[in-house]
């Protein structure tokens, strides 16, 4: 073989090298634009930046629990405030009846602060007896 010769098969060579190089190359790009690899690309991201946002809120929540505790509580009680507007005058009533109703039943009754204070007027009188 000539020395001419062997520099063009080795230039077709690494031309047909470059070639299918460029062909894998196109492939690869074709294959990521094509809308269904979008798409995964696209879900993909979205739940990578939705477990971060759980995570960081986890974190958060396990270092911050009474702060957030209470904000929740806020939150419950101003998504609730109209039926709590309505609701909490007849509670508050039904306590106070309640309260009134136990405070009734463990005060003694007036005939029995009089039958005490008989009895104990009666006591004093025997211990005033002359002797």
């Amino acid at each position: 073989m000539r020395p001419s010769r062997a520099r063009l098969i080795n230039a077709a060579r690494r031309s047909m090298i470059q070639r299918a190089e460029l062909r894998r190359k196109l492939q690869v790009a074709g294959d990521a634009l094509k809308p269904g690899s979008l798409l995964d690309r696209g879900k993909y991201r979205v739940g990578e930046k939705v477990d971060d946002a759980a995570h960081m809120a986890r974190e958060q929540f396990r270092e911050n629990r009474l702060p957030i505790a209470l904000a929740a509580m806020a939150g419950i009680a101003w998504l609730f405030r109209e039926p709590l507007k309505e609701h909490i005058p007849r509670l508050g009533r039904k306590v106070r009846d309640l309260a009134e109703g136990a405070f009734a039943h463990l005060q003694p009754s007036p005939s029995e602060n009089q039958a005490a204070d008989e009895a104990e007027s009666l006591v004093e009188e025997d211990d005033e007896a002359p002797q």
